[in-house]
């Protein structure tokens, strides 16, 4: 594994956008960690508020009306796992994006590597966090936050007690000879939303009673809690702040239309075509 020190990587405090747009940025940050040598590591939120599917989630557990009626977006994600209902308040998401050389090669010392920030903001926020000391079963499996709990890579407080509950859900993938790791903490509850997502009759005592915050946690203002994660994934890396490239932004965009808003892949996880982004170098 590689001193990151020694090595460049960026810090992005991203503006809200919508899902498609998030997701195909990751995409765009494995390009530019391959071809210009930079690595990311960034904090953003969703607008308008996104569901974003798992990548192998059967589209049909949608409650598409719902979605419909209230302005909710949906898109698909590279990770599998259950579906996440994201905005630009209830949800702090965060990426890191690195060579695959430079990461330990064991999926587990990955996820532990990487949430070595994510663990530490939240400690610098008053937050008992710790990955999950035990499993327990899911309530309902296509819902990320009610799905199973896994100590692999499912964060929880309080740390290491009877009543642990969720506050964070990350997952991985490889692409490109890049891994790309992406995470949703919870700083408040929306659990109407989340379960009206879902096709299914779900009540929201269980969301409640399975799902943490960090508002509840600590009362911590919202904007101080991301610059605290920011803070905090920028330090572990040396990160200069910075802000995504004009070129970026439009291969993102270029993207985003052709695979992460397409109904082909919204629906069945399928791209009509070669969908690498375009990024020229610097």
């Amino acid at each position: 594994m590689s001193d990151r020190s020694a090595q460049e990587w960026r810090l992005i405090r991203d503006d809200p956008r919508d899902g498609a747009t998030q997701m195909a940025l990751e995409e765009v940050a494995a390009a530019t960690a391959i071809e210009d040598d930079v690595r990311t590591v960034r904090v953003y939120s969703w607008e308008p508020g996104t569901l974003s599917l798992g990548y192998r989630q059967d589209a049909e557990t949608v409650d598409w009306e719902y979605c419909d009626r209230e302005g909710i977006g949906v898109t698909r994600r590279q990770t599998g796992g259950g579906g996440i209902y994201h905005d630009r308040y209830a949800d702090i998401s965060y990426t890191i994006v690195a060579p695959a050389d430079e990461v330990p090669g064991n999926l587990m010392a990955c996820y532990e590597l990487f949430c070595e920030p994510v663990l530490e903001g939240l400690r610098r926020m008053g937050v008992d966090a710790d990955f999950a000391s035990v499993e327990q079963d899911a309530i309902y499996q296509p819902s990320c936050y009610l799905r199973d709990i896994n100590p692999a890579h499912d964060v929880v407080v309080p740390a290491e007690s009877d009543d642990e509950r969720k506050i964070s859900g990350n997952a991985q993938y490889r692409q490109r000879d890049v891994v790309i790791q992406h995470g949703s903490i919870s700083y408040d509850r929306e659990p109407a939303r989340h379960v009206g997502t879902f096709a299914a009759d779900l009540e929201t005592p269980p969301f409640v009673d399975r799902v943490a915050s960090i508002r509840e946690e600590t009362g911590i203002d919202r904007d101080e809690a991301v610059s605290t994660l920011a803070d905090a994934l920028g330090e572990w890396c040396d990160a200069r702040e910075s802000t995504w490239r004009e070129d970026e932004l439009e291969a993102a965009a270029d993207l985003a239309e052709r695979k992460y808003g397409h109904e082909s892949w919204i629906l069945n996880g399928e791209e009509l075509e070669e969908a690498q982004p375009d990024v020229p170098g610097r």
